[in-house]
């Protein structure tokens, strides 16, 4: 592939010294609109070869359709399925439009990386039967390797990674999640960035990002307005960094809840930072049961921080039972420490 460049500064004076300064104006302008047409086409270009290389599976080829109502699972599936088993790097590739998919899981491991590429939306059932006992909507289970440029637009459903690695989510929108809009659990390095989770403030358990069991952790530049936590870091997290992060609505940031179990993983090594809260119950929470555990909370980092009418600016609730029913009433046995 043969590229073509400009050298904007020997062009711009070649040009001055053939013409008056009263001339140069409109050529430059020209010359302005020449280099963007070039740079339009090679971007066209770029991203057609960038698809046909890395062998770019559109789901519309398997029989997804773009309107929003036809089921289009069994179209993902069959598309996931061919993009998996590429022996090369493949792009799974969603174009504009809605398609309605119902809980599907996407199994790995794949033989190469996959691009997780979507252009549209992609939308859950309104009917919350619909999900049974399933307990997600869209599931990557044992994946590496996936990095996503992603659009979803989430309806009353929830994406889960579970034994996966090395995935980068960039650039999602989810709305109304039925629970928490993101999960994660037992995953290492994963990286979410630019992501907006919008849900309304009276809506429980919509918990914007949710972690647990999972090591090497980021979360950078994104928006949560949520009726629960906007990010819960649970048992067995480790290594794991928040940074500019806009909260509110919602519970805060959240490290718990922590001894639901009595044999349980600790957190450790988290950091918050360049963190705005604004109008959330908290803003940054250790919460453990009042029940004796071996899980602990060590090495917890809140800085940078601006909180604007948080009820609880900063709390650490180690007798924590939301529904005040049922409480343990013990002493918790979660160590907390820097």
């Amino acid at each position: 592939m043969q590229l073509t460049c400009f050298r904007l500064n020997q062009d711009y004076k070649s040009i001055r010294n053939q013409f008056p300064l009263s001339d140069l104006y409109p050529i430059s302008k020209r010359l302005m609109a020449n280099i963007m047409l070039h740079y339009l086409l090679f971007l066209v270009f770029f991203w057609s070869s960038f698809r046909a290389s890395n062998g770019a599976y559109n789901v519309e080829s398997f029989g997804a359709k773009p309107d929003g109502l036809t089921d289009s699972t069994q179209a993902f599936l069959k598309a996931w399925s061919a993009a998996c088993g590429s022996t090369g790097p493949a792009t799974l590739y969603v174009p504009s439009g809605s398609f309605l998919v119902k809980p599907i899981v996407f199994n790995g491991p794949c033989k190469n990386k996959i691009l997780f590429w979507i252009d549209g939306k992609i939308l859950a059932p309104t009917n919350y039967w619909s999900f049974g006992s399933s307990g997600f909507w869209i599931l990557f289970y044992q994946i590496s390797w996936l990095p996503s440029r992603v659009a979803f637009l989430m309806l009353e459903g929830s994406i889960s990674f579970v034994a996966s690695r090395n995935v980068v989510v960039s650039g999602l929108t989810s709305i109304n999640s039925q629970i928490i809009h993101i999960a994660i659990d037992q995953c290492r390095n994963i990286l979410l960035e630019k992501l907006k989770i919008t849900a309304s403030s009276l809506s429980p358990n919509t918990d914007g990002i949710h972690m647990q069991s999972s090591i090497g952790i980021t979360i950078t530049n994104t928006t949560i307005k949520t009726g629960d936590d906007c990010i819960s870091i649970g048992p067995g997290s480790m290594n794991v960094r928040i940074q500019r992060i806009t909260c509110g609505p919602g519970h805060g940031i959240s490290v718990g809840s922590l001894a639901e179990h009595t044999h349980e993983d600790g957190v450790q090594n988290v950091t918050v930072t360049s963190a705005v809260f604004t109008g959330t119950q908290n803003g940054v929470r250790i919460k453990s049961w009042g029940r004796p555990s071996s899980g602990f909370a060590n090495n917890i980092i809140f800085q940078n921080i601006i909180m604007k009418n948080a009820y609880n600016p900063i709390i650490i609730d180690q007798k924590y039972c939301p529904s005040g029913h049922g409480c343990p009433n013990q002493n918790s046995g979660v160590k907390i420490s820097g």
